[in-house]
């Protein structure tokens, strides 16, 4: 048996990039940049040595999520690695280890990066939704062009009541 999950977390290294294919699939790529941690031999010090990770959503949820990604951004990724080798045009043997994202959560806002106005609060994660560009009736005002998510529904314990004492075990 073998497991193919990854989880990394860091800061976006550039705008995601959308292309599409002759079929019409929507391929988005970005990088992330994730930091290990290690203690250098000869200063004994603690230094941070970066990572850079390639990562690339397909179909649908590539197009809506192009618009909250931004160079800079905190986000976590979780997904599966996927190894790809090529010729290149001069004749070279090419390959790139990828992650293929299944799911990404947004740790910083957008604002703080100084790219657009979203507003979605730190540790949320993207969720594709069919409403995604639907306003939301009753929100709180968002600064123009904003996006304010809907407030979670909050459901309450179950009546003491509902518990049946007579349950034998």
């Amino acid at each position: 048996m073998s497991i193919n999950r990854v989880n990394i977390s860091g800061n976006l290294t550039r705008d995601p990039e959308m292309r599409v294919t002759g079929s019409g699939t929507q391929i988005l790529s970005f990088g992330v940049a994730v930091n290990d941690r290690r203690r250098n031999p000869q200063s004994g010090e603690w230094e941070d040595y970066p990572n850079y990770v390639d990562c690339v959503v397909f179909g649908a949820r590539a197009d809506p999520l192009s618009r909250f990604l931004s160079k800079g951004m905190k986000v976590a990724v979780e997904g599966k690695l996927r190894y790809s080798s090529w010729e290149s045009k001069d004749g070279q043997r090419r390959s790139k280890l990828e992650v293929v994202v299944d799911e990404v959560e947004f740790l910083s806002q957008r604002s703080q990066q100084g790219g657009g106005s979203y507003q979605q609060g730190a540790g949320q994660p993207y969720q594709q939704a069919s409403s995604l560009d639907a306003p939301v009736a009753a929100a709180p005002a968002a600064p123009q062009g904003g996006y304010t998510p809907a407030p979670a529904p909050v459901q309450a314990p179950p009546a003491a009541d509902v518990y049946d004492e007579d349950i034998p075990f």
